[in-house]
């Protein structure tokens, strides 16, 4: 019987009986294959925030599995007497509790926003009892993991259609599976190129502070038979200037309406490089972090994380000197004059993006 491979686990699942949420704490990857369980707003807030579950689309689907987790503790706890707008209260705190976890991943919000309204339509406007609302809760959150499932694909196939076989493909941080539940974003092109024998030689950037891209994406990438070359986030320029890279395809965390994307950190400088040597840089978004309320790439906020991310969470001892001022923004924003298009499920946006993203956000709807 063969081994395990790390893409055969769910990155998030709901197990209803245990009244949990089921991750992969990807915080121990590579060297630890952890599957934890989450039943508390302060387990599922922490799993959020301290990266256990990341990447925009799998938080969203842990976001929504989470808050339904809540919901049935919050009936059961106020027992058979209780009225929705009782419970509505309660849903609502927690709800804004989990969304204060990351502030620049819309698909928190997001996914968030729409467990929400399905349980004000159901409870309010339809008059639903509760356990009724909560039938349709957990049936819209089991709804959006095969979406994202379906998401993903869809965005595999748009942006296979942009390479060829034997392309060199470079990727910064992690939009694989593991950020998402199948298939990843910007790895989708790859995965769907791997089953159809397309030979693609993937350039994996390490992702620093927090390494995502080495513990992550060559993790997954080699586990699927990818061949997969680890470099480290100064070395784009090299690789790019050598001819090696046909395209870099990244994922996203939010698509302002003009097109800037903020993403993890340094991916503003993959794509400036990547437009020196006139390199096509592909944003691959689900429209669902298509955010069209935010005009422009100025109006995200971005995360600032912890220092210790920086001198002292990978290395056996310190390796910065005490007292040392740090900048540390877990995400950057890339200018929409540096994107050469925008990969989404209903189709594969260019400039300008005021336009055309919000033809793919009317297609959507």
């Amino acid at each position: 019987m063969s081994e395990k491979s790390i893409l055969d686990y769910e990155t998030v699942d709901l197990d209803d009986g245990d009244n949990s949420v089921v991750i992969i704490d990807q915080t121990r990857l590579p060297g630890r294959t952890e599957i934890i369980r989450l039943h508390t707003a302060k387990e599922i807030w922490d799993a959020i925030y301290l990266l256990k579950v990341r990447g925009a689309p799998a938080i969203g689907v842990a976001a929504a599995f989470g808050i339904y987790v809540l919901a049935k503790a919050i009936v059961k706890e106020g027992g058979s007497g209780m009225e929705f707008e009782d419970f509505y209260v309660k849903f609502r705190k927690q709800k804004e509790y989990l969304d204060s976890a990351r502030p620049t991943a819309v698909n928190l919000s997001w996914a968030l926003n729409r467990m929400e309204q399905c349980c004000l339509k159901a409870g309010r406007e339809e008059g639903k009892n509760l356990q009724q609302v909560l039938d349709i809760l957990h049936k819209e959150a089991v709804e959006m993991k095969a979406e994202d499932i379906r998401v993903c694909r869809a965005i595999g196939e748009n942006g296979l259609s942009l390479v060829k076989p034997g392309d060199g493909i470079l990727t910064h941080c992690n939009a694989g599976q593991l950020a998402t539940c199948k298939y990843g974003t910007a790895t989708a092109p790859i995965y769907l190129g791997q089953e159809r024998g397309y030979g693609f030689r993937v350039f994996a950037d390490e992702t620093r502070p927090l390494l995502q891209g080495a513990r992550l994406t060559a993790y997954e990438l080699q586990s699927a038979g990818v061949d997969v070359t680890l470099i480290c986030d100064n070395m784009s320029a090299m690789v790019m200037g050598n001819g090696w890279v046909n395209a870099v395809f990244v994922g996203c965390d939010r698509v302002a309406a003009n097109g800037d994307v903020a993403n993890k950190i340094g991916t503003s400088v993959v794509a400036a490089v990547a437009k020196h040597y006139g390199i096509p840089f592909y944003v691959c978004a689900p429209t669902s972090t298509i955010d069209l309320q935010t005009p422009a790439g100025k109006e995200i906020k971005i995360e600032q994380r912890p220092e210790d991310e920086v001198t002292q969470m990978w290395y056996k001892e310190r390796m910065a000197p005490y007292g040392v001022k740090v900048f540390n923004p877990a995400f950057d924003v890339t200018d929409h004059e540096l994107v050469t298009a925008i990969v989404t499920e209903h189709g594969i946006a260019r400039a300008p993006y005021d336009q055309s993203l919000a033809q793919l956000c009317g297609r959507k709807r």
